[in-house]
């Protein structure tokens, strides 16, 4: 057995943090030999605008083939991701929708672009995502993590069959606490490494900075859904999200973004936190992705099902219908914060396994 898994190529993506360093630790435990990926997609070098650098990223990383004596390639993907997923959430945002660009950075580029250039090289990419797979009948299957809080199979909504059947999610069993104990056992540097946060490609400017260079300001007014009295100004629809609360700069709140007309710029509002306004129990989901199969075939007399309209480690449960190219959710609860753009993630009624994803509409 040793020597079968020794034999096995695996491809092990590592950013330096302290999740992906215990992969390496954990497939080394397994009797693993893995080679290590850092795979470079934040921006850098842009005269102090957009800076992501990832000297001790790599640094760490570097430390950790050492330790473990594992070959390790720094790959660049920064012009891909610039046109595949940072494109993407210009265009998303210019159209008045919410974009996903951590989703998209897994399907197009750290198993779409690698996958085509690197990965195809090797039986198996592990990742340190929280999440696992499941075989039925043969059948590959993502499903979630032990750690429901930082369950990531929201994120990987979009991965494809032959994706997810060669992908290792090494911590996957693992809770957080337990991954970080790992790490300081072994003396990994990113031991108490912060998780990263937002999105890297902006670096160290503001979401609004970034969308401001590209997209520009257009002032428009906010109005108050009920009543169509006007409470202020904004900049720009684009700087605004469905079930947003600050930023506004209303008196009197909290106040939270309930509608967006795109063709006359305008801001919908509504106060209070309990105002029906901010509520629905229709998501309705176009272009809709099953990852392994379609368990359900016309879906017209609804299935039970459990699912996830954002990253959160609560499911919600309802039942889907198919209506032509259309998947409608009906929720057994009320939603906050239903975003055009977004993506409407499934799960069975078990909230184990991930079926696939759709857009929200």
């Amino acid at each position: 057995m040793q020597a079968q898994k020794k034999l096995m190529k695996i491809a092990a993506l590592v950013s330096g943090g302290v999740d992906s360093s215990v992969v390496v630790h954990q497939l080394k435990e397994a009797g693993y030999d893995p080679v290590i990926f850092y795979i470079k997609i934040g921006m850098e070098n842009t005269d102090g605008y957009m800076d992501c650098p990832s000297e001790e990223d790599i640094e760490i990383t570097t430390f950790i083939a050492k330790k473990y004596g594992c070959r390790m390639e720094t790959v660049s993907l920064q012009d891909d991701y610039w046109e595949k997923v940072v494109g993407y959430a210009i265009d998303a945002v210019r159209r008045g929708l919410t974009p996903n660009p951590d989703m998209m950075c897994n399907k197009l580029i750290k198993f779409g672009v690698f996958e085509d250039k690197w990965g195809r090289d090797f039986d198996r990419i592990a990742t340190g995502h929280y999440a696992t797979t499941t075989e039925v009948d043969g059948k590959i299957f993502l499903s979630t993590a032990a750690d429901r809080v930082k369950d990531q199979t929201y994120f990987l909504g979009q991965v494809d069959y032959l994706q997810v059947s060669r992908l290792m999610f090494p911590i996957g069993h693992l809770h957080k606490r337990e991954v970080r104990a790992v790490a300081a056992r072994e003396g990994l540097p990113s031991a108490m490494r912060k998780d990263s946060q937002g999105i890297c490609f902006l670096g160290k400017i503001n979401y609004n900075d970034f969308i401001r260079r590209y997209l520009g300001e257009r002032p428009g007014e906010i109005i108050e859904l009920e009543t169509g009295k006007k409470l202020g100004e904004h900049k720009g629809f684009w700087f605004h999200t469905i079930g947003q609360r600050k930023g506004l700069y209303l008196s009197g709140g909290p106040w939270f973004v309930i509608r967006k007309d795109i063709e006359r710029n305008i801001i919908y509002v509504s106060n209070g936190y309990d105002t029906e306004t901010q509520y629905g129990k229709t998501v309705n989901l176009q272009g809709f992705h099953f990852i392994t199969e379609d368990p359900w075939g016309d879906c017209q007399d609804g299935k039970e099902i459990a699912f996830k309209i954002r990253h959160t480690p609560d499911f919600t449960f309802g039942t889907v219908r198919r209506t032509g190219d259309i998947y409608r959710i009906e929720s057994d609860d009320k939603i906050q914060g239903i975003a055009a753009g977004q993506f409407g993630v499934i799960y069975d009624k078990t909230c184990t396994v991930c079926i696939g994803s759709g857009t929200i509409c």
